[in-house]
């Protein structure tokens, strides 16, 4: 159209036609040149109106191929990605709940998220695909890629199915067969869960710690020995200490590239013995964490687990991990201040689970910066909520980026001002 329009100035392919039908409606013109200016103006200004729209279309249709189900402004979405591609690079590390819940959070500030996620799991629908088809468990896999989807609510809820029924599939989420196929398919569990990655437009990356068949041991306090998750928490005993068989386990090259490559590296929240702990036994990636100059962050449970951490305090989980890894692996630890409602608190006492602890001041002691905050969640569980804990983590990561930042001086600032002024000058 835009064209047609350019062709009016310079030809007569239609200055005719447009002079005849002017006339019929009454439109008299004194000379062809304002015939040809008037039919150029109005099919210029219809070409360009065409092009916008079209360029508007291709960039929603854009935005709705990587976001899935998004109805605001394209504006926001574009400016909204750009912004979280600018983030920080954040690895988080551990497994179950209290990785994902994190996640849901994280996600909303930041696009270059790396989930390194335990894999020991033998329980339920992931422990039946590990003993019959011989994979690596998937269910943690999938609660991550979940929580970093940017996906329509059907889709998550389509891969957190679980269904109800039938001998073969009672039990099994849709999820975790999604990934079982893929890994059929490809041949490898890593790339199926990159592909399903792809499919679910995740911010971020998610990967297993190893991927190696690694299964968790403990040795409890009267030196017997549990081998398995499933069987390690269900023991009443003290646990002494954790350790996974094969010990020579290691890690993945990307886990270690994102350690290296890492702003700020978050540890939990989660089991302790059973999600985050394991992978700090693939002493390769325990390794990269200690020589990363990230700063680490240990996010303390807000109540003990049964069989696991029973009767611990904040101390007792930060001695935990520096047990099964290295002395000075952390730098700060998040502890939550909230309260936890009466109700909820004898609901949890019945179940033998009790708030966590506050014996920070020995964390400190340690050399570690204990930070404070609300960061509860009250529904029918108590669990972190994954905005306020993300925001207090972000604004965490901020401040020591802010404080690590050489701060200008007095000769530096007249020093880039002289440069501007001659800069302007020239």
């Amino acid at each position: 159209m835009a064209g047609l329009g350019l062709d009016c100035l310079f030809g007569e392919s239609i200055l005719s036609f447009a002079g005849r039908a002017l006339d019929r409606v009454g439109v008299q013109f004194t000379t062809d040149t304002e015939v040809r200016c008037s039919v150029a103006a109005v099919l210029l200004v219809t070409g360009i109106l065409c092009i916008a729209f079209g360029l508007a279309m291709a960039i929603k249709r854009v935005v709705l191929a990587v976001r899935p189900g998004y109805g605001g402004r394209i504006a926001d979405a574009v400016l909204n990605d750009s912004t979280l591609r600018r983030g920080p690079s954040v690895v988080v590390i551990g497994g179950g709940t209290g990785l994902s819940t994190l996640l849901r959070g994280l996600k909303q500030y930041t696009s270059n998220i790396t989930a390194i996620v335990t894999v020991t799991d033998d329980g339920g629908s992931s422990g039946r695909l590990r003993n019959e088809l011989g994979i690596l468990p998937p269910g943690d896999i999938r609660n991550c890629l979940v929580a970093l989807a940017d996906t329509e609510p059907l889709m998550e809820q389509l891969l957190q199915y679980r269904f109800r029924c039938g001998s073969g599939l009672n039990g099994h989420s849709f999820g975790n067969l999604l990934i079982a196929a893929l890994t059929e398919l490809s041949g490898d569990f890593e790339l199926a869960v990159r592909e399903s990655s792809k499919v679910l437009a995740v911010r971020g990356r998610v990967l297993p710690s190893t991927l190696s068949d690694v299964t968790i041991c403990a040795e409890l306090i009267d030196g017997s020995i549990v081998r398995g998750e499933t069987n390690l928490s269900a023991q009443d005993k003290p646990i002494r200490r954790v350790f996974i068989e094969p010990q020579d386990c290691t890690p993945l090259a990307d886990a270690v590239e994102a350690i290296g490559e890492a702003d700020a590296i978050v540890l939990g929240p989660g089991s302790l013995y059973t999600s985050v702990i394991p992978n700090l036994l693939v002493r390769q990636l325990t390794a990269e964490i200690a020589a990363s100059r990230a700063p680490k962050i240990y996010v303390c449970n807000v109540m003990t687990q049964k069989g696991e951490t029973d009767n611990y305090g904040v101390f007792d989980h930060v001695k935990a991990i520096l047990d099964h890894s290295v002395d000075g692996l952390l730098d700060y630890c998040v502890v939550n201040d909230g309260r936890v409602s009466e109700p909820l608190l004898k609901r949890y006492s019945e179940m033998s689970q009790h708030v966590v602890r506050d014996d920070s001041k020995r964390v400190a002691a340690l050399g570690i910066r204990v930070v404070k905050a609300n960061v509860v969640s009250e529904t029918e569980v108590v669990r972190h909520d994954p905005i306020k804990l993300a925001s207090v983590l972000m604004q965490l990561i901020a401040e020591i980026r802010e404080a690590q930042e050489p701060k200008p001086t007095v000769r530096r600032f007249v020093c880039r001002m002289f440069r501007r002024r001659e800069y302007i000058r020239s």
